[in-house]
């Protein structure tokens, strides 16, 4: 009996010194058909996949902007008179036949001149001590100056107006990611605006063309291991089409015409007439060399030239013709300092 009983005993010590330790996480089982676990061989898991590599001869043009110290430019637009003549002329009015002395008289046609576009545009860029940066506007002409936001490639984020905007953009921008020799991006422009012409014109089919390439030529070392980026800009706009008759709304077919205003027949009304054409061509063409390490301009000259065909000029922002444009860096302009009140003159004692 005692021998059976200390085998019982040792029995039982060694099934319990076999058992797993309490609180061990069985793993769950897979359900059939499921597929097989990967091996685990204790090994960390893989890292996500990297970034794209830059490569070697990839630069990154940006604005290098310093606190106090602004970056400024000036934009000139020189009208090219030796250019070829862009047609620019307006829907021939209809001959305003009048009766004086047993004749009829035919109404000279009337011509469009071109808006009035500054010679020259300033812009300075600078960095605030919150670190945004800011562009100032200032066109020849004694007109006030324009504010801006931008990023540091210059792209415009708020601010300035159609025109204004269209030639900041087209100097200042830079490319988002780093480009290499023969690579191109585009810009941010909008050079024309045929829906400013309202629901009236219909666009001509095949006649809207658009085109927007900037292209980096080159990178070539310079002096004190400066870099000069060498771009070249090829951008074309252009559209045609017909003005249509206006729709009557339906609330207003059917109704009694009301008094006529204004001119008693359509050939004394102003404005474009139905069928009329229209049509404009936007192309610019430039060069330009940016220092890659300076952040800034060294020389950017190229050619704007706009051509319209009807009465289109109202829904353009640049100038008809065609213009040699260059950009040079020039002085910061300085705030016009505020004079210190004049000192109070001492009146002498009454007597």
């Amino acid at each position: 009996m005692k021998r059976s009983l200390c085998g019982l005993l040792v029995a039982l010590a060694f099934s319990g010194c076999s058992q797993e330790a309490p609180g061990k996480i069985e793993p769950l089982q897979r359900p059939p058909g499921a597929p097989p676990a990967p091996a685990s061989n204790g090994e960390a898991p893989a890292p996500a996949a990297a970034a794209p590599a830059v490569p070697k001869d990839a630069v990154l043009l940006r604005w290098k902007l310093v606190q106090g110290t602004p970056v400024a430019f000036r934009l000139t637009l020189a009208l090219d008179r030796a250019a070829p003549a862009f047609e620019s002329a307006p829907a021939e009015p209809k001959a305003d036949k009048k009766k004086k002395g047993g004749k009829d008289e035919e109404a000279p046609a009337a011509t469009a001149a071109p808006a009035a576009v500054p010679s020259e545009y300033t812009y300075v860029l600078e960095l605030d001590r919150a670190g945004e940066r800011h562009l100032r506007v200032t066109p020849s002409g004694g007109a006030a100056p324009e504010d801006a936001t931008v990023s540091d490639r210059g792209f415009i984020i708020d601010g300035l107006p159609g025109r204004e905007r269209n030639l900041a953009t087209l100097v200042l921008e830079l490319p988002r990611d780093p480009v290499s020799p023969g690579e191109s991006w585009s810009l941010a422009t909008a050079l024309l605006t045929p829906d400013a012409l309202g629901t009236q014109f219909r666009r001509a089919t095949g006649g809207a063309e658009r085109r927007n390439r900037v292209k980096l030529v080159s990178v070539t070392p310079a002096d004190n291991g400066e870099q000069v980026a060498t771009l070249e800009y090829d951008l074309l706009e252009q559209f045609g089409g017909l003005l249509t008759p206006a729709r009557i709304p339906m609330a207003k077919r059917g109704s009694r015409p009301s008094a006529p205003q204004g001119p008693a027949n359509d050939e004394d009304a102003a404005g474009p007439t139905e069928g009329t054409e229209l049509g404009a061509t936007v192309k610019i063409t430039g060069r330009g060399e940016f220092l890659v390490k300076a952040g800034q301009w060294r020389s950017w000259e190229g050619t704007l030239a706009t051509s319209m065909k009807g009465p289109a000029q109202s829904a353009m922002g640049l100038p008809v013709g065609t213009y040699q444009a260059r950009l040079a860096p020039v002085s910061a302009p300085q705030a016009p300092a505020t004079p210190a009140p004049a000192a109070p003159t001492a009146t002498p004692p009454a007597p």
